[in-house]
């Protein structure tokens, strides 16, 4: 089985599929690994790193993609590379296929068999595969480190000759795998964390990190797949009421809540934002999706009401290597648990290949999108 590695052309992604250590592991299986030149470059690894374990390298991607009977990427193709993709090819990218109908459409035209990162199970099985996780990992780090860098202050306690410094205040919306590592980065820097979440059985894995958790009684929120999959507008009204003491008083507010194939929810109004102190700070690592800030701008940092708002997208490509090497690893176990170097072995009702693939065979297969027209 041929795998070809192309280079991302989404503005400010740095990220590739595969690394050479990973390249090294499917060539070890009897897998060919091709590489677009300068595919790796942005993530400090040289094509001289992929040909050095045996890949080749490719500077055409029309070429490599005429070649290709697996095609591995981090973002959903353009519609160059699916043009220049065989019919009954293999894609494994992001796709995000509850938002993009129209790309759903043109693989299914094209007879390419595509599998989406973003839908894998939340299984135990499944969990060296899920890259949602393992991005969002760093993405939370990477927030933290972002509002340290906006906000004018530090975040441990300091006692100085001068006097002391009182620790920084951050609160935190969402205990995901986002959220709890910005509880654990925010906390090694010495700050005090609170943390507020829809799903109640959360607040021992935050207390565990060390972190505060703000409870918000309610009846009980649907989840799908790790997400909140709806939230009611009276629990939305609760939870405001429960967390603006606390966001008055926080110097960096950190949202990560998302909703399964929606819009992100708004937890953070205009008014609350002049509820908070001049010279606080949020990242809305959100804003991709809409934003958990009413006043989050797409790749924007604005200053509304004396708080400056960081709305940054694609977190952990600013760590490119480490994103990466996590991605490419995951790619791996998913790529194997389909295929052998002989071929895909199309499982069809199997857990892991039903919630993955989204087109297959001239057909839109996945279950949410059975009823949809393409």
């Amino acid at each position: 089985m041929k795998i070809a590695v192309v280079k991302e052309t989404k503005p400010g992604e740095k990220r590739v599929a595969l690394t050479p250590a990973v390249a090294q592991q499917f060539s070890k299986q009897g897998y060919t690994c091709l590489i677009e030149s300068q595919a790796g470059y942005a993530s400090n690894f040289s094509d001289d790193a992929y040909s050095a374990v045996g890949c080749t390298i490719i500077h055409s991607k029309a070429e490599l993609l005429k070649q290709a009977e697996i095609v591995v990427k981090v973002n959903a193709p353009t519609d160059d590379e699916i043009g220049a993709m065989n019919e009954g090819a293999v894609l494994i990218s992001y796709l995000y296929h509850a938002f993009q109908p129209e790309l759903v459409g043109q693989l299914q035209r094209k007879g390419i068999s595509a599998f989406s990162m973003d839908a894998m199970p939340r299984i135990s099985r499944a969990q060296s595969m899920d890259a949602l996780s393992s991005q969002n990992n760093l993405a939370g780090y990477k927030a933290v480190i972002l509002g340290a860098e906006t906000m004018g202050k530090i975040f441990p306690l300091m006692m100085t000759a001068a006097g002391t410094i009182t620790p920084s205040r951050v609160l935190i919306f969402g205990a995901g795998v986002a959220g709890l590592q910005a509880v654990a980065t925010a906390k090694r820097l010495g700050a005090i964390v609170e943390v507020t979440d829809v799903r109640p059985e959360t607040k021992e894995q935050v207390e565990s990190l060390g972190g505060k958790f703000i409870e918000v009684k309610s009846e009980g929120v649907q989840v799908e797949g790790g997400y909140a999959k709806e939230v009611s507008a009276d629990y939305l009204q609760k939870q405001k009421e429960a967390v603006n003491k606390s966001l008055a008083a926080a110097d960096l507010v950190i949202t990560t809540a998302l909703v399964a194939g929606k819009k992100a929810p708004v937890l953070i109004t205009e008014e609350q934002v002049k509820l908070m102190k001049l010279g606080s700070v949020i990242v809305d690592m959100a804003v991709e999706q809409g934003g958990n800030c009413a006043l989050s701008e797409l790749d924007q940092t604005v200053v509304k009401h004396g708080v400056t708002i960081v709305g940054k997208s694609n977190l952990p490509s600013t760590l490119a290597q480490n994103a990466s090497e996590l991605y490419a690893k995951n790619i791996y176990n998913f790529l194997t648990h389909l295929s052998t170097k002989d071929g895909m072995k199309w499982e069809m009702e199997e857990e892991i290949t039903k919630g993955t693939l989204i087109t297959h065979q001239r057909a839109v297969v996945h279950p949410s999108l059975q009823s949809a027209t393409v």
